[in-house]
């Protein structure tokens, strides 16, 4: 039951029938092999590829391989872990990923972090820590090492070399992986696993804030971009379909009306061509955003394929358009440095929604149109300047549909500069601080 909210705790859906499949799984595995445990575990529990990091880091703490006290001693007829020099120990480390086993591996990590990963706290405390322990023994240094010994004479450059680095640098982050794990494992029989997994474990990547997404965040949000570009634009289109019947069909309203005395009592409509709706995207790209505003920016980027038209404006005080930096065939790295370096969005450098709306309605105006999906990315943070809510009002009307999506937290609407509730009496807002909410207000879109 701690392990199920637990998973929960760190964002991982678990629902009560999931937690009745696990139970049962269990009384149909060897609960003394672990990594069926695990496997069982996964099977009722996780549902998406993303989710699992965080549920493996969570079952070693939960269900730990060791614990200290019945932790088997690294022994090796070479050196002694607990006193040999740090030259002897980075040799064995050497040999290890060379030709040892996991097993191997991972009681040498743990006999390295009983030696170097504890620091004392104070009197009766200790904390431990990974980075000592890499710091001391640098494992990643050992590259050319032990290349050396691999090739033996061979010829650099060519496929064994690839071959080579590749099982290398597994072999490193597999110690590196095993450190940090044997790290948690002693912080969390010392202060409680609970407080461990609450600060260990990562959200999973669809609900990692965008205000908060680090560069290796962003990086791996680009995979999520492609398929919630092809799913917004099916939505809008079917909102289209639903939204309007197609032209009167004359003939067949004709024909109709010989059964009426030439009255035409039903009147007939050629079925909707199918339909690519028009985007206009508006994104607040300011510092306080920037992180959303490089996740929404990407996709405008892949929404380039899925709409007849699409046209982007970035703004902070001033407003600009930057469809061209997404130009067919552009690099989406390139077009996000050139955009920052060239494109005319800051005046003063605040943000100013009103203005920037209003620079907007005076110099492209006539973007938004009945078959536009008007598309506001911002956090309606305007630094106490008027918000130009009547002008906002009529571009929402002059478009099909329009929506706003707000990365901040619904609790902070409001609060300081935020007009966020009074933009949202005008257009509908949503809150979007992530993948998952995004993707969402996308399904809702229906």
């Amino acid at each position: 039951m701690g392990f199920v909210h637990a998973l929960r705790a760190a964002g991982i859906p678990v629902s009560l029938a999931e937690g009745l499949d696990a139970a049962r799984a269990l009384q149909v595995v060897e609960l003394t092999e672990r990594e069926s445990v695990r496997q069982a575990y996964a099977a009722t529990l996780i549902k998406k590829p993303a989710y699992r990091p965080g549920f493996d880091v969570l079952f070693d703490l939960w269900f730990p391989r060791v614990t200290t006290e019945l932790a088997e001693k690294y022994e090796t007829t070479r050196t002694d872990p607990a006193t040999a020099e740090l030259p002897e120990l980075r040799d064995e480390l050497a040999r290890l990923m060379a030709e040892g086993s996991d097993e191997e591996l991972r009681r040498f990590a743990q006999a390295m972090v009983e030696r170097f990963g504890r620091q004392e706290a104070g009197p009766g405390r200790q904390n431990w820590f990974s980075y000592s322990v890499l710091r001391a023994l640098s494992p990643e240094t050992l590259m050319a090492r032990l290349l050396n010994e691999v090739l033996a004479g061979q010829e650099r450059g060519g496929l064994p070399e690839k071959t080579a680095r590749t099982r290398i640098t597994g072999r490193i982050q597999q110690f590196e992986q095993e450190v940090a794990a044997d790290v948690r494992r002693r912080i969390a029989e010392d202060s409680g696993t609970e407080k461990i997994a609450r600060s260990t474990v990562r959200p999973p990547l669809d609900q990692i804030d965008f205000l908060r997404a680090t560069k290796q965040d962003l990086a791996a949000l680009r995979r999520e971009v492609y398929p919630l570009a092809r799913r917004l634009a099916t939505r809008l289109s079917i909102k289209h379909r639903h939204g309007r019947r197609g032209r009167l069909d004359f003939r067949r309203t004709v024909r109709a009306s010989l059964q009426t005395g030439g009255v035409p009592m039903a009147t007939h409509f050629k079925p909707p061509r199918p339909h690519k709706p028009e985007l206009v995207v508006l994104c607040d790209t300011s510092d306080s955003v920037a992180s959303f505003a490089h996740f929404t920016l990407l996709l405008t980027y892949a929404l380039r394929e899925q709409f007849t038209k699409v046209r982007a404006f970035g703004f902070v005080d001033t407003v600009d358009e930057i469809t061209r930096f997404f130009a067919p065939g552009s690099d989406v790295v390139e077009a996000m440095t050139r955009l920052a370096n060239e494109a005319d969005m800051v005046r003063f450098g605040r943000t100013n929604y009103g203005h920037a709306f209003e620079r907007f309605a005076e110099r492209y105006g006539e973007a938004v149109g009945p078959r536009s999906a008007l598309l506001i990315l911002g956090d309606a943070r305007s630094n106490y300047q008027p918000p130009a809510l009547d002008l906002v009002k009529r571009l929402t009307g002059q478009a099909r549909h329009a929506y706003w999506l707000n990365p901040e937290p619904r609790a902070q609407w409001d609060t300081g500069d935020s007009i966020a509730s009074e933009y949202a009496a005008v257009v509908p807002m949503r809150e979007c601080r992530n993948v998952a909410q995004l993707a969402a207000f996308i399904e809702e879109l229906a």
